[in-house]
C-alpha cells in the first residue's frame, strides 16, 4: 500500500527521538541485531516494530485506512472483474462438508451465503513511465492490451495478507503482483476475498475456490477464456498464504475422498475440480494459534507483536468489534482455530500436491513454514524451501530495494515459470540465504522440523486453542496485529 510523503512525514516526525536512537546504536554496534542488518533494515523494522506493539487502534478503522485505493500508474495493467454468484449451491455445499469431515469435533463455524467476487487481472505494461496514467478504456479492452504484453502461460490466482481483516488487491499491486506479473511474463488474478470480523471463516474460502472454478470456467461476459488447471499457481503472502494452503488442503480432501476427479455444479455445468499446477507461499500464516517455538525465539529479527496471555492486547470497541455476538477469535469461532482449513499447519495428509514453494525469513512464522514444508516433502511432494536468515515477516515486500528482497522476488518468480513450464524439474531442495553476504547453504527439507514432531506439534496448537477458550471473555484477546 502506498503512503503520500506528507503522511510519511507526519507519520514519522513524532518518532524521530526513537530513530536517532535506532541509528546511534546500530553505528556503535549496541544493536543485537547490527552484525545481521544495514542500518535501513535496522530502521524500518524497529519503526513498524514500534507503530505495532503501540495502543491498538479500532479494527473499522485499521480496516479503513488499508482499503483506500490509491489508483492505477505506471507499469502495469489492471482489469477489474467480478464474478457473478452461481445459481446452483453446490460449491458451497460441497465445502461445508468438507469442513465437517475434518472436523475432530467441537468445531464451529457460520456458513456464509455467496457473494460476487471481486478481482484484478494484473500484467506488465511495457514502454510507459512509472507515472502514466490509467488508460481511459473498459476493461474489457484493458484485459486484451494486458493479454497482448503476457509472453508466458503463467496464471497466479493471488490472495493478499493482512491477517485476514486488511487490506485488498489493491495494496498488493506496487509491491507484488505486477512484480511477480513483470518476472513471470505472466498475469495475476488477484482477489478480493471477504474480510473478517464481518465476515469470518469460511467465507475466504468460499471465494476462494469460487475464484478459482471461475478461472477454470469463465461464466457468461468473463473477459478471459478459460485456464488450464496446471497453469494456475496458488500464491499469497502471510494470510493470504493461509488462504492458499487452506484452498489446497480443501481441494486434497476433495481428491482423497472421491473415486475419481471431483466434480461440481458451477453455473448449470458438472465440471471436475482438478488441482492447480502448484502452490507458492511468502511467509504463509499456518498456525492461527500461533503455538509454535519461532514465535518466542524469533522475535528479535521481526516486527510482529509476540503472542499474549494478558488481558492488555484488545481491541477498542467499535462497529464492527466485538462481534454480535461475541467471537473470541477475529477470524473464526475459537474451538475451529485447530481446524485443517483454518490453520493448514493442523493437516498432516499432503500427499499428491502439487509442487509447493515456500520462503520466508528467520521470523516468528518460520516454525510453521518448516513443518508443513518438512512433512510434505516426506510425503513425496516436491517442495522449493528457501528462507533468509535475520529477515523478517514478508521482508522482501516490506524492504524495497533490499538485494536479498530482490533474490527472493527471482526464487519466487522462477518457481512459478517453472512449475507451469516444465514441472518435471521440480524437485526437493532447500536453501538457507546468509545475511548481508547473501550465500546460499544447502538443508535438507525432509528434516527441518525434527524438533518439531507431529505430536508436539498438535499438543502446542491444543492448547494454545484451550487457553483461549478459557480467556474468550477478553474480547480480542491475543489477537496478531499482522
Amino acid at each position: 500500500m502506498e503512503t503520500s510523503p506528507s503522511a510519511l512525514v507526519k507519520l514519522l516526525v513524532p518518532k524521530t527521538p526513537f530513530i536517532l536512537k535506532t541509528a546511534l546504536f546500530h553505528s556503535l554496534w549496541m544493536s543485537p541485531t547490527s552484525s545481521k542488518w544495514d542500518l535501513r533494515t535496522e530502521l524500518t523494522v524497529n519503526i513498524i516494530r514500534s507503530m505495532m506493539s503501540g495502543k491498538p487502534q479500532g479494527l473499522q478503522k485499521m480496516q479503513t485506512m488499508t482499503l483506500k485505493d490509491s489508483g492505477v500508474k505506471g507499469r502495469m495493467w489492471i482489469s477489474r472483474y467480478t464474478s457473478p454468484n452461481p445459481a446452483d449451491d453446490d460449491a458451497r455445499q460441497l465445502l461445508f462438508r468438507a469442513i465437517d469431515d475434518m472436523k475432530e469435533g467441537g468445531e464451529t463455524y457460520t456458513q456464509p451465503e455467496y457473494e460476487p467476487v471481486y478481482a484484478e487481472w494484473t500484467g506488465y505494461r511495457a514502454d510507459v513511465t512509472k507515472d502514466a496514467p490509467e488508460p481511459q478504456i473498459s476493461e474489457a479492452e484493458k484485459y486484451e492490451s494486458l493479454m497482448k504484453e503476457v509472453t508466458s502461460d503463467v496464471t497466479i490466482l493471488y490472495f493478499h495478507g493482512g491477517a485476514h481483516y486488511l487490506m485488498d488487491p489493491a495494496s498488493h499491486r506496487l509491491p507484488v503482483t505486477s512484480k511477480l506479473a513483470m518476472l513471470t511474463g505472466g498475469r495475476c488474478f488477484s482477489v478480493r476475498y471477504r474480510l473478517a470480523p464481518q465476515n469470518p471463516f469460511p467465507a475466504a474460502i468460499l471465494d476462494a475456490f469460487i475464484t478459482y472454478l471461475t478461472l477454470l470456467y469463465p461464466p457468461e461476459g468473463a473477459p478471459h477464456k478459460p485456464v488450464q488447471a496446471k497453469h494456475i499457481i496458488f500464491a499469497g503472502d502471510s494470510a493470504g498464504g493461509n488462504v492458499c494452503f487452506s484452498l489446497l488442503q480443501f481441494l486434497l480432501h476433495l481428491h482423497r475422498t472421491s473415486d475419481s476427479i471431483p466434480t461440481v455444479n458451477f453455473h448449470g455445468k458438472s465440471v471436475e475440480v482438478p488441482l492447480p499446477g502448484g502452490v507458492a507461499g511468502n511467509s504463509p500464516w499456518l498456525d492461527l494459534t500461533r503455538s509454535m517455538p519461532s514465535l518466542e525465539k524469533n522475535a528479535h529479527y521481526d516486527y510482529l507483536p509476540p503472542p499474549s496471555d494478558s488481558g492488555e492486547d484488545v481491541f477498542p470497541h467499535d462497529d464492527i468489534w466485538p462481534t454480535k455476538p461475541p467471537r473470541g477469535d477475529i477470524y473464526c469461532d475459537v474451538p475451529a482455530l485447530c481446524h485443517p482449513l483454518v490453520s493448514p499447519l493442523s493437516a498432516t495428509d499432503w500427499s499428491g500436491s502439487p509442487p509447493i514453494y515456500i520462503g520466508c525469513g528467520e521470523e516468528m512464522l518460520a516454525d510453521e513454514n518448516k513443518v508443513i514444508a518438512s512433512r510434505a516433502a516426506k510425503q513425496g511432494v516436491p517442495v522449493v524451501w528457501e528462507q533468509y536468515e535475520a529477515m523478517p515477516h514478508c521482508f522482501a515486500m516490506m524492504l524495497e530495494g533490499l538485494e536479498g528482497g530482490k533474490m527472493f522476488f527471482a526464487s519466487w518468480s522462477k518457481f512459478c515459470r517453472e512449475v507451469v513450464s516444465d514441472p518435471g524439474q521440480i524437485k526437493t531442495n532447500g536453501t538457507f540465504v546468509t545475511a548481508k553476504k547473501l550465500d546460499r547453504r544447502r538443508v535438507n527439507v525432509e528434516k527441518l522440523a525434527d524438533f518439531l514432531p507431529d505430536e508436539v506439534v498438535k499438543r502446542r496448537m491444543d492448547e494454545a486453542r484451550d487457553r483461549r477458550l478459557k480467556g474468550e471473555d477478553h474480547e480480542g484477546k491475543d489477537m496478531p496485529r499482522l
